[in-house]
């Protein structure tokens, strides 16, 4: 699970709220105003939000060391101008919080703004569901010390341990919330300072007598082969790497940002650069990258660690401190986040663009039907993925599934920028990358082409093999999850509407045909996926276009009878 790259979520988050009140309520008081983050603060912060271990293993596993000099390209290509950017927007809407949505909504207006922040929650679906994932295989690790609880269960026993963790975290998140949100801050921190030491104590294995697993190592082994393939895995690249918009909000809380915010980005960019090219060296040291073990993103951290403990002869330490660390962290953050990405959707888009239904609050403030909104398009994501072969096909879809709607949400960025930079004149900033405007733009349209890019190949499957009845299957559901998540996000709006028209979305008969229908499709697939037939994926589809022709005749029913 890619949760490498929000590290430190929450934290950020936290520092985030704590300068918007200020900002706009004073609420903690004029003597802190003469305070200001130093240059090397922000770095910091900003550093353990973008990089962490398993990003190094499942780019590893992409490009081998080849990585290396992806690495280089992404870091002084990409993500100097990328994290520049985000400065001046962040000081630009920076009485709005500095976040995504606010951007888009300043520039474009209110309908793009709701679906930015539409998209960003949704790009966050298969981020929980990799998160519940990484839990169930973390236990196994934690308390087996091998991966043999991975290898012996079934596609369905994944599917129903993953949905237990996430009612058990749904329900746990509303009693245990700020106490959750500590934990998960610490867990960041402690699994950062573990990728740091993991790094530290690889290269220092060479000190004592270890040898490069990695052979031959020469120059054409850190040349990655610029190819198709290549081009699918710059989305996980890029994913790894972006986060930089989380910290927006404290560049106008520079004393000087024109001349600070750089200093403090070309610091991360050199500590960034430092873990991710030593980083991958010392995958290389233990792993070696022309023979990858096939399950290493689900379980290369944990045999990474195994390696460090035998070349220092403490057994599995090193690795038990690892499995239990990102145990405890990760089911911290999955129940601070499953609270945290749907309250601040429905907060944010407000009731021109979302049902009443899905804003209603229970009798302790909690946006419970938001909250099964989550749950069931996790569970859908979830569904979609039981059809495959096994567990570890599973768990590099989701992976690669992230690949893609992230990086997707991260062009709005861009798009932003090129807006503003378009029309400076009404948008003045504390910070300015780069006071030429049409240079500006240019950069701006750079980034935002290998965004997408990377989004539009990385569509294709990776980790099977090219055109086969595996790859067309996962090129199927890569389309239907991205259809679904950012289609609903369509969807809304108009519901929004006929709820306002005819006083309620749906009546109760509407409702329950609609619950039928659903069920019966999840069953019928169900079906179809266990079955030893050939042409499952025409099949499913037909089934799919029956039930959502159903669908669209349920709900159309009300609006007909409300004309006459």
């Amino acid at each position: 699970m890619c949760y490498a790259k929000r590290v430190d979520f929450t934290f950020t988050y936290w520092l985030a709220e704590l300068w918007r009140r200020e900002l706009e309520t004073g609420e903690l008081g004029e003597k802190h105003s003469k305070y200001f983050i130093s240059w090397p603060v922000l770095a910091l912060m900003s550093f353990v939000t973008v990089i962490g271990f398993d990003d190094l293993i499942y780019n590893f596993k992409n490009q081998g060391m080849g990585v290396i000099t992806s690495w280089v390209l992404m870091l002084f290509l990409y993500v100097i101008p990328y994290s520049l950017m985000v400065g001046q927007l962040g000081s630009i809407f920076s009485k709005e919080g500095g976040g995504l949505s606010s951007w888009i909504r300043g520039t474009n207006g209110e309908f793009l703004g709701y679906f930015t922040a539409w998209t960003y929650w949704a790009a966050s679906i298969p981020y929980v569901v990799d998160t519940a994932n990484s839990v169930v295989v973390g236990l196994g690790w934690a308390l087996n010390g091998n991966n043999k609880f991975q290898e012996t269960m079934s596609n369905s026993h994944f599917a129903f341990w993953t949905l237990l963790v996430f009612v058990f975290f749904v329900v746990i998140q509303s009693r245990f919330k700020h106490s959750l949100e500590l934990l998960s801050s610490l867990g960041g921190i402690a699994m950062f300072g573990m990728t740091v030491l993991f790094v530290m104590m690889a290269l220092g294995s060479l000190a004592v007598g270890g040898k490069i697993a990695t052979q031959p190592f020469n120059l054409g082994a850190i040349i990655p082969k610029f190819d198709l393939k290549y081009l699918t895995t710059l989305g996980l690249l890029i994913y790894a790497v972006n986060g930089c918009e989380l910290i927006a909000p404290f560049v106008t809380k520079m004393k000087h940002p024109q001349r600070e915010f750089p200093k403090s980005m070309i610091m991360l960019v050199v500590m960034t650069a430092f873990l991710t090219i030593f980083g991958s060296f010392s995958l290389g040291i233990f792993f070696n990258a022309h023979h990858l073990p096939y399950d290493l993103k689900m379980n290369g951290s944990y045999y990474a660690f195994q390696a460090l403990g035998r070349q220092y002869h403490v057994g599995n330490l090193f690795m038990y401190l690892f499995a239990w660390t990102e145990v405890i962290y990760l089911a911290a953050l999955l129940a601070v986040l499953l609270d945290a990405m749907t309250r601040m959707l429905i907060s944010d888009t407000g009731e021109k663009f979302m049902p009443r239904f899905l804003r209603r609050t229970n009798h302790a403030g909690l946006p419970i039907n938001g909250y099964l909104l989550t749950c069931l398009l996790s569970g859908f994501i979830l569904f979609l993925g039981v059809f495959l072969p096994n567990m570890n096909d599973i768990f590099n879809w989701l992976l690669n599934l992230n690949g893609i709607i992230s990086p997707g949400v991260t062009c709005w960025i861009f798009y932003a920028f090129m807006r503003v930079r378009k029309n400076s004149a009404v948008y003045p900033a504390a910070y300015v990358f780069i006071k030429n405007d049409r240079l500006a733009w240019w950069i701006g349209l750079w980034a935002l082409t290998v965004t997408a890019v990377a989004t539009v190949f990385g569509i294709a499957p990776q980790d099977v093999p090219a055109f086969s009845k595996l790859w067309w299957h996962e090129l199927l559901i890569n389309l239907i999850a991205i259809g679904v998540l950012i289609g609903l996000g369509m969807l809304l709006p108009l519901i929004t509407k006929r709820e306002k028209r005819d006083g309620e979305a749906f009546s109760r008969s509407q409702w329950i045909g609609m619950t039928v229908i659903v069920l019966t499709t999840l069953i019928a697939m169900l079906y179809i996926g266990g079955s030893q037939f050939s042409g499952k994926g025409f099949l499913l589809t037909g089934v799919a276009a029956v039930s959502l022709s159903l669908l669209f005749r349920c709900t159309r029913k009300k609006t007909k009878k409300s004309r006459n």
